[in-house]
């Protein structure tokens, strides 16, 4: 097992990406899992998926099929070269590899601050209609997020990122 691991979690919109850009700015091991790990697949199996079958909501799908590689996320947390590895993004088979993490951190802010952000990326997840409203409704039920330490991200980056490292264990 690595030295140090956290997983730092939330819906679209929280600041997942910020977060690891910040830990990254002040020197920090960070793995972009929506950039670097994630695929559409099975949660259970991990196999990688075409597609949706037919007739299916195809927003939904492929949300509730965002996975990460169960076998990656087990070999870069086993890594010792660092001494802390943080691994920000979302992920559906979280619970495959949970296990590995020293705390979870589970980012989340209120609904009129997510819509605005949301407003302001329009090529990212939950700028279109059909798409927002699913994110509020994942955000509003907290489907598809672990149980961790809620951190509020209304407040600047650089206050949430030190919300999150006074936590370290």
């Amino acid at each position: 097992m690595g030295i140090k691991n956290y997983l730092i979690e939330g819906s679209s919109g929280t600041g997942k990406t910020s977060v690891a850009s910040e830990l990254e700015r002040r020197g920090y091991h960070v793995v972009h899992g929506d950039r670097v790990l994630a695929y559409v697949g099975d949660p259970e199996t991990g196999h990688a998926l075409a597609g949706p079958p037919e007739g299916a909501d195809r927003i939904a799908w492929g949300y509730a099929h965002w996975i990460w590689p169960a076998e990656k996320v087990r070999a870069i947390a086993a890594d010792t070269t660092h001494p802390v590895t943080f691994f920000c993004g979302g992920s559906r088979n979280f619970h495959k590899f949970l296990h590995l993490f020293d705390k979870v951190f589970v980012l989340d802010i209120d609904v009129e601050t997510l819509n605005r952000r949301l407003d302001g990326r329009p090529d990212e997840p939950g700028f279109e209609p059909a798409e927002r409203a699913l994110v509020l409704r994942y955000h509003d039920t907290r489907e598809y997020l672990p149980v961790g330490i809620n951190i509020d991200t209304a407040a600047g980056i650089t206050d949430v990122v030190d919300d999150i490292l006074a936590q370290l264990t």
